[in-house]
């Protein structure tokens, strides 16, 4: 249970996992810091009843890295994701993304978030 302080590409030899969890999130804003908080619960082979196994949060700058991972990783996924955007007037708070990597760039124009 912790923050997110760093991501990198790993070297460790993986496998794709035999049994799936569900996971919810939460946004919390405390004192000018907001965190995407994410919950996973045991698998459906636990033995016990559902409780928390992980949880994870997220600011806003591992955000920004995260995106870029998950672009890297499925280069497909822009369009559905441009499409599950919803219809909101700019948000004043995403107009710049001055600072912000080429690929966070990017995403942000084909978002029409960024000019």
């Amino acid at each position: 249970m912790a923050r997110i302080r760093s991501i990198a590409e790993g070297t460790q030899k993986i496998r794709a996992h035999d049994s799936e969890v569900d996971c919810f999130y939460n946004v919390l804003d405390e004192d000018d810091l907001r965190l995407l908080h994410l919950t996973t619960f045991g698998s459906d082979y636990r033995k016990s009843k559902p409780k928390s196994s992980q949880s994870i949060q997220i600011d806003r700058d591992m955000a920004v890295q995260l995106i870029e991972v998950l672009l890297k990783a499925f280069p497909d996924i822009l369009p559905a994701a441009k499409a599950a955007r919803p219809n909101t007037p700019h948000n004043s708070d995403h107009e710049s993304s001055e600072g912000e990597s080429p690929i966070f760039q990017s995403l942000l124009r084909e978002l029409g978030i960024a000019g």
